[in-house]
């Protein structure tokens, strides 16, 4: 108990580390798995574009050899021509073609041809066109890009290239200078990279789509994961908070997780064993309470008893009547001690069930001050009661007037003479609490820890049953009854003793009707 004690004061201590939920490390998880995700996704985007890149080089690389290979086959076959051609005719284009296409045939996916400045195409060929038939008309959709890179290639007298870079393609053209008979001619080469095809891409989409299906089915997981604990703990703080009447553990059945299923086994066991131990202590408890009943009961009724049998015994022995007489007066007054030792005793071990009732809390504090009245004019004390709240809450009046009886006796018979003993009921949130605040000397250091219990009391002629009806009273109503702080001086002049003050610490149960 000293182990786990200590270990609950650590968790309680303001600078104890802060505990985290299990939904806040499952949250963490899932920031986690989404930070992690979205790593993945940037990787494979930076993957495809740098494979995308390196086909784009690649396709530009065969692009250029194409166009060189279209300058080799002219300058063959133009190498026996004398003097130059300005604009070539019908059977020349179908000749030039034919270098286009054998140039061509080795280059899959490069279409291309020969250019003039003053004709415009005097050739077009691709020979690994993939459609259905052989492919011989110009690209209508390129034609000015195909003008404009024949006519900066024989401007500046060298090959020139060109990227154009669309959503799902890229197209690479390059325009290189001829050199023969005729006029004014380039050959240029074009190829398309179709960025949404091909291996890159396909990696790409199925990276994508297995970071998909694991970040949504390891969110499904999680969230699935979180309602089911949240459901379980849930029914598990249920069934923890029915209490039963004698405070067990309540059995607690199973989750349907393992791991939580552990727990409640290991709770269940834990609570078997626990009320084991208190029915052990319990036990203990009680024949403790007996034996120390039985001996208070004993020291209470000898007393009486040795002083009845030594007036008797004098009453005999003597021929004076008057001795006689006041021995039987000490007689009685003895069996009335016994009488009140005997009702408090079954008042003690047969309490009575309350019967709650709208009280009138106020009405009750007056008649209680008003019968100690006498009693504490004789001992030279007043009684102040304090104003309460005009609602009225549920209690057993008669028993609230019992144990207000007894601590108001106890306060004027603490109480020096010129004192003043203070009655005051209020309401503090859902409680109410009932003060008793004498001036006297205080209650001793070594009579607080057992001050409720049965046969102890600071007085030579007390009986020590007063506070524990008081303290049973009190229980009958849920509350408890406690001694609290001495109160505070209301002036700097007035020097009391410590004094002591008795709090009825009851639950608040309001009724709905006033005080008129």
């Amino acid at each position: 108990m000293g182990e786990a004690s200590a270990k609950a004061a650590r968790l309680h201590h303001p600078m104890a580390p802060r505990l985290r939920s299990l939904r806040a490390h499952l949250l963490a998880l899932w920031i986690l798995l989404l930070a992690s995700a979205a790593a993945t996704a940037y990787l494979l985007t930076e993957f495809y574009t740098q494979s995308a890149a390196v086909q784009v080089a690649q396709t530009e690389l065969q692009v250029a050899r194409a166009c060189r290979e279209i300058g080799d086959r002219f300058a063959f076959f133009g190498a026996d021509w004398t003097g130059s051609v300005t604009g070539p005719d019908d059977p020349l284009k179908g000749q030039l073609t034919d270098v286009v296409v054998t140039a061509l045939a080795v280059h899959p996916g490069v279409e291309g041809g020969i250019w003039t400045a003053a004709g415009g195409s005097a050739a077009y060929a691709f020979p690994t066109y993939e459609g259905t038939g052989p492919k011989s008309d110009l690209p209508a959709a390129e034609i000015d890009t195909i003008r404009r890179i024949n006519a900066e290639a024989l401007s500046a007298e060298r090959p020139v290239a060109t990227r154009r870079v669309s959503r799902t393609q890229t197209l690479v053209v390059q325009g290189c200078p001829l050199r023969g008979p005729i006029q004014g001619a380039t050959a240029w080469t074009m190829a398309r990279i179709h960025t949404d095809q091909g291996r890159a891409y396909g990696q790409l989409l199925a990276g994508f789509g297995f970071l998909a299906a694991t970040v949504l089915g390891s969110a499904l997981l999680l969230g699935r994961l979180l309602v089911l604990l949240g459901r379980r703990i849930a029914r598990l703080e249920g069934q923890l908070g029915r209490a039963s009447e004698e405070g067990d553990l309540p059995h607690l059945g199973p989750t349907g997780l393992r791991e939580l299923d552990r727990l409640v086994e290991a709770l269940n066991a834990a609570g078997t064993r626990l009320t084991a131990a208190r029915h052990r202590a319990a036990e203990a408890e009680r024949l403790a309470a007996l034996g120390q009943l039985a001996a208070g009961i004993a020291h209470e009724i000898r007393n009486p008893l040795a002083a009845i049998r030594l007036k008797a015994e004098n009453a005999l022995a003597s021929a004076d009547p008057a001795r006689g007489r006041a021995a039987l007066d000490l007689v009685l007054d003895q069996v009335a001690r016994l009488d009140r030792l005997l009702r408090d005793l079954l008042s003690l071990t047969q309490p009575r069930r309350p019967i709650l009732a709208p009280t009138d809390l106020g009405r009750v504090l007056r008649n209680c001050a008003h019968l100690q009245d006498d009693l504490a004019r004789a001992q030279g004390v007043a009684i102040a009661v304090a104003e309460v709240t005009p609602e009225r809450p549920l209690l057993d009046a008669v028993q609230i007037r019992r144990a207000l009886d007894n601590l108001l006796l106890n306060a004027i018979q603490h109480s020096p003479p010129g004192g003043r003993v203070r009655l005051s009921g209020e309401r503090e949130g859902d409680r109410l609490r009932i003060r008793v605040t004498d001036e006297g000397p205080g209650v001793q250091v070594s009579l607080r820890n057992r001050l409720f219990e049965p046969f102890v009391t600071g007085r030579p002629d007390g009986t020590g049953l007063g506070l524990a009806i008081v303290r049973e009273i009190a229980r009958g109503h849920g509350g408890q009854v406690r001694l609290a702080a001495p109160p505070p001086r209301e002036t700097d002049t007035e020097a009391p003793g410590p004094g002591a003050t008795f709090e009825l610490d009851l639950p608040w149960t309001a009724s709905p009707s006033l005080v008129s």
